[in-house]
Parts: C-alpha cells; structure tokens; sequence
C-alpha cells in the first residue's frame, strides 16, 4: 500500500511502529510525544529512553512499543524551526529518511508518523507536510512498506492531500522547492 494520510491519534494506530517526535535527551514531553509515553506506559518507557540516552536532531533510536498496539517505537528528534535557513529542512528529511531506513532493516512493514516538528518546534505546516510527503514517497519508490502519516486535525487533510497531488505530479520534487 502507498502513502495514506490519516485523520487518528497516533497512539492508537495498529501498525509494527509508530514514530514519536521526540526530543534529544529522549525524555517525556508534551504533544505526540506526552501521548505516546503515556499510552505506552511512562515508566517503562522512561526507562528504555534512559538506557538510550541520547538522540540527535535527526537522528533516530528504536524502543519497544510497551502497552501500544505498536510493537516499536522509532524515536526521530526534528529540528527546531529558526526560519529555514540553519539546515532544518534537510534534519527534517532526515527524520523520515532514517526512520525509514530502521523500520526497514528490521522488517517492519508498516509504520505510522506524526507531522514531525509542525507543533512547538515551529515548523509550518506546509512545509513539515511537503518534506513529510516528498521522503516517504521517495522511499515507497524503492521499497514495499504501510505508511502512515497521521494528522491529529482532520483541517490538515486537504493541505497534504493537495501537495501530495503536487508531488505525485512531479511539480513538487526536491528539498530546494521549499527554499
């Protein structure tokens, strides 16, 4: 299955991992990442991201999905928006790509992510969705995989549909698009 955007809280999806926006000393936040620690189970949770440590923007880690219907979750730190000219585009590609790259390599066939760094790391919208969109459809070019990306605001839905379209199209196609 391709690309599908979704209108759910992420938590609840039925998928082999779910990606939490996490932060790079892994700890509960607030947001997706409050959500996901506390439906997987705080403590336990806590705990693995403490034997972690450390995740860089950009990076990512895997955990165990704990009391989630997910059996993993890949943990990805976007980057704080500064007005697009310190790199975040290409952390925020980063964030898909290697969450993609670890679901992968560990056999996963289907994942769900959040709009990564579109909440209080100040990523717009269209952007986060395009850079969202465009890395995942690049993967699905070359491998099989369930992805989901997951809008908690079904007033999102349109928007990413509409640069879906555009991507699909050919008329949205590389990073320097959004610069």
């Amino acid at each position: 299955m391709p690309l599908e955007i979704v209108t759910n809280d992420i938590p609840l999806m039925r998928v082999d991992a779910i990606v939490n926006a996490a932060n790079e000393q892994l700890a509960q936040g607030g947001g997706v990442c409050g959500a996901i620690f506390a439906a997987a189970g705080a403590k336990k949770l806590t705990q693995a991201c403490d034997e972690i440590g450390f995740c860089k923007t950009g990076g990512v880690v895997l955990t165990p999905g704990f009391s989630l219907p997910a059996k993993h979750i890949v943990h990805t730190v976007g980057p704080v928006w500064q007005g697009g000219n310190a790199g975040e585009i290409e952390l925020l590609a980063s964030c898909y790509d290697a969450s993609l790259a670890l679901a992968n390599a560990h056999g996963m066939r289907s994942i769900a992510f959040p709009l990564i760094s579109a909440g209080i790391y100040g990523v717009p919208k269209d952007i986060a969705l395009q850079v969202a969109i465009t890395q995942i459809t690049r993967f699905l070019d070359q491998s099989e995989m369930d992805v989901f990306l997951v809008l908690f605001s079904p007033a999102d839905v349109p928007l990413a549909n509409a640069l879906r379209k555009q991507i699909e199209q050919g008329l949205l196609q590389s990073k320097t698009d959004l610069e």
